[in-house]
């Protein structure tokens, strides 16, 4: 088939996610297409997915069952630290349309050093530039770009950071208005748990796969942009959970961040110090599981101005995703970098709360002080000077923090104080 799509990124989220979605597309006979992937670190799993003809096993698995699948979709990968020009030379194919993007959150950066002449030891952006820049020389179309990385507005960072590498570079002002009137970058939202190769568990399949990749039922991808990029790539009509919207991604993304990640992050601290290691064993223990829920149905959702029942129905998804026995997240996994999580996942939900309700949610704050005690242990994963304060300081100087909290909490002193464990 005709290569349509160029994805940076071979990992077990892009492969779970959007390349089983173009799977779906491509058998339902609503898209014709392949994927190119572009490793985009050096160090990657190119090598062992292109040994195996780039096809390999998606398992989803959750109380609804288990289904497998074969992906086909990928056609060859490319690596830009091997052979740059085979990765420019992507650009040069007129039926190339789509990009897609997963990099982690830190791949989406402008670092001003980056010059043409260090590829391909540059930011993903950087590399991006160079691309469109071929693209544009080559007086070819534009792309539909849907960038994965968790970050707010992705696509219009994504933009940004390609416009001031044009300037940087002193590329001239055509190509600035080809990549701002040419190219769609559309800012998404993206939600599937992906558990990656089975590396603990004996699957038989009846052939040899080293890149069996294993997700929950569960999928979400919310699109903003003005495109009807439904006529292109068809996800809908393939049944798939996809939301392209004009305006209102901001309001999905909230609602994962509060609810999905807010669990988590009010859960993990408390539940780490009682001794419990995954999200599972969370939720078969009653103390953990009533903790989540109170967070959750009596104090998050009250502060969200969306529609009860769909908050609830959405909440209720998310605890049944917590509860898959066949996903093993593990609590410390999701400790890694706990202050800043819980500055941008739970601290707003509190302060709403506050403002709605004239009070302190009670569950939330015992959580805060949740996350106190267990940044006075040694089971912390974050940055040195972080640990280091938050191990001695007393909690009215945790409060007043500024620089972690964006505003001085001392006026929860005395709710926090009430559940600090004063042995700790």
């Amino acid at each position: 088939m005709t290569e349509r799509i160029i994805q940076f990124g071979e990992g077990g989220f892009l492969r779970g996610f959007a390349d089983w979605m173009i799977q779906k597309m491509t058998d339902a006979s609503l898209f014709e297409g392949k994927v190119v992937v572009v490793q985009p670190i050096e160090n990657g799993m190119c090598d062992t997915l292109t040994a195996q003809d780039c096809n390999y096993t998606h398992i989803i698995r959750g109380s609804e069952g288990v289904e497998t699948s074969r992906i086909d979709v990928i056609s060859r990968c490319v690596k830009p630290y091997d052979d740059f020009e085979a990765y420019l030379a992507l650009a040069d194919i007129p039926t190339m349309r789509f990009i897609i993007s997963n990099t982690t959150e830190s791949g989406i950066v402008f670092v001003d050093t980056d010059t043409p002449e260090k590829a391909p030891y540059i930011s993903f952006p950087a590399k991006l530039t160079l691309l469109l820049k071929r693209r544009h020389d080559k007086a070819l179309g534009g792309f539909i770009v849907l960038p994965c990385e968790l970050i707010d507005r992705n696509g219009d960072n994504l933009k940004s950071c390609v416009l001031k590498y044009a300037e940087l570079w002193g590329f001239d002002d055509g190509f600035k208005a080809w990549v701002e009137n040419e190219n769609v970058f559309t800012n998404t939202l993206v939600d599937r748990i992906n558990t990656g190769y089975p590396k603990d568990e004996s699957i038989e399949l009846g052939y040899d796969d080293k890149m069996i990749n294993t997700s929950e039922y569960f999928h979400l991808w919310v699109i903003e942009t003005d495109c009807d990029i439904e006529k292109e790539l068809p996800f809908r009509a393939a049944g798939l959970n996809v939301i392209i919207t004009k305006d209102k991604l901001e309001m999905y993304r909230t609602r994962k961040v509060r609810i999905l990640n807010g669990a988590h992050t009010s859960l993990v601290p408390y539940a780490l110090l009682e001794g419990l290691d995954t999200v599972k064993s969370c939720m078969d223990d009653p103390t953990m599981r009533s903790h989540v829920r109170k967070c959750v149905f009596d104090e998050i959702i009250p502060t969200l101005d969306l529609p009860r029942e769909e908050l609830v129905e959405y909440a209720e998804q998310v605890l049944v995703r917590f509860s898959n026995p066949y996903i093993k997240h593990y609590l410390s996994a999701i400790s890694l970098n706990s202050v800043s999580k819980f500055k941008v996942r739970v601290l707003p939900s509190i302060l709403e709360y506050k403002k709605r309700f004239g009070k302190l949610p009670q569950t939330l704050t015992f959580a805060f002080a949740k996350l106190i005690d267990f940044y006075r242990t040694d089971m912390t994963c974050d940055a040195e000077d972080i640990k280091a304060f938050m191990k001695t300081a007393t909690v009215e100087d945790i409060l007043k923090k500024t620089d972690y909290w964006e505003e001085d909490l001392s006026f929860m002193y005395e709710e926090v104080i009430k559940y600090v464990d004063k042995q700790a």
